[in-house]
């Protein structure tokens, strides 16, 4: 663990777990996560972000940064914020990164939030962008899901209703993905004191901000839950030490038992979603580069990606 990244661990312990352990109102919450997004994280060069009609009334932002290699290869992301917060605005710096370093474009739709819209909407989101994107004429074979935290199960939950369909991505790649919204994980109690943004006691009424009486377990909200047939290959990365452990190694295991070819990365002492720091500790540039190179395997692209 480098001292930057000790240094990012006292600082959101000192300012943002307490901020989250909190009960604050909902409109708080996500002033919060746009103003980080807009003001703290560091947006790479040559960021490019147009928005983007999807149909339906959903909008995105589709993103670059530098030269897109092959056009018509395209990351579908998904962002995080428990269904409650975030949106393509906040996620910006990070995506900009992940697309220079993929050297593709990045769509990241606006989808809906809880708990004026509870799930399916997120979902349902998720597949008119996925169907908007086939109807620009991307081929799911040009496209790779990913998505962090909440984002990363909906991603996840996305990808099963795909392979069920016969027509999956490229591939998957998921940062810190919360895919059990029952809260079975080992790890949320094991790490609640080691995680160093995350409150444990917090997940349980966030899951029920999204699901408003829908079954935990249902596979559409839950992923740990669903069927993956001809599963294309995924990555997933994780931190040691995050209440959302468990959730990825038993992601993973679960993507297994239908033959996927998953790959787990395993960060020790990272914050949940270490990656939006890239800029400021380099453990997030070294999990932004693997992810880069999965998702341009993925692709079929070169095996060198870019350094934005």
């Amino acid at each position: 663990m480098s001292l930057r990244l000790r240094g990012l661990n006292l600082a959101l312990r000192w300012f943002a777990k307490p901020r989250l352990t909190r009960l604050r109102a909902l409109d708080v919450i996500r002033r919060d996560v746009e103003r980080v997004g807009g003001g703290v994280l560091r947006r790479p060069p040559f960021l490019c972000a147009l928005q983007l009609d999807l149909g339906a009334g959903l909008a995105a932002l589709s993103v670059r940064a530098g030269q897109v290699e092959r056009p018509g290869t395209v990351g579908l992301y998904l962002h995080g914020g428990a269904y409650i917060a975030g949106s393509p605005r906040a996620y910006l710096p990070l995506l900009g990164r992940l697309a220079g370093l993929a050297r593709v474009e990045i769509v990241a739709p606006d989808y809906r939030l809880a708990p004026e819209h509870p799930f399916p909407a997120a979902l349902q989101d998720a597949e008119a962008a996925w169907s908007a994107l086939l109807a620009r004429g991307y081929a799911p074979e040009n496209i790779v899901l990913i998505g962090d935290s909440a984002g990363g199960g909906l991603a996840l939950a996305l990808l099963a209703r795909l392979c069920a369909r016969a027509m999956p991505p490229a591939g998957l790649v998921a940062f810190s993905p919360w895919t059990d919204l029952t809260g079975a994980g080992a790890s949320i109690w094991e790490n609640r004191n080691s995680d160093s943004m995350l409150v444990a006691a917090r997940l349980p009424e966030t899951a029920q901000m999204y699901l408003q009486g829908a079954a935990a377990d249902d596979p559409g909200a839950s992923p740990l839950f669903a069927r993956f047939p001809d599963c294309p290959p995924v990555l997933i990365q994780l931190s040691d030490s995050e209440i959302l452990r468990d959730d990825g190694l038993r992601m993973a295991d679960r993507l297994r038992t239908f033959g996927a070819r998953v790959t787990v990365q395993t960060w020790v002492g990272a914050p949940h979603v270490w990656h939006m720091f890239d800029g400021y500790v380099p453990e997030a540039r070294a999990a932004l580069q693997d992810a880069a190179r999965a998702m341009r395997a993925m692709l079929r692209l070169s095996s060198a990606s870019g350094d934005s």
